[in-house]
């Protein structure tokens, strides 16, 4: 697995530990509203930030685009 992969994996992760969801909701709720593409897009600058910056961007993209979290 690529380093991109496993950051964005691991990221789904942390956003939902953050959010008190499974993995599996927070794959289903990130890919819903674009932001999967967002992180494989961004990923150069992403992995510089720290966890919670990146999860604070995602759920603000998100809402952006009628996310509720």
């Amino acid at each position: 697995m690529d380093e991109k992969v496993q950051y964005i994996v691991a990221l789904i992760s942390e956003f939902a530990e953050h959010y008190h969801l499974t993995n599996a909701q927070a794959l289903r709720y990130m890919n819903r509203y674009g932001a999967i593409d967002l992180c494989d897009k961004h990923y150069n600058v992403m992995h510089t930030l720290s966890w919670l910056d990146n999860i604070d961007s995602i759920a603000t993209y998100c809402r952006r685009k009628g996310g509720q979290l």
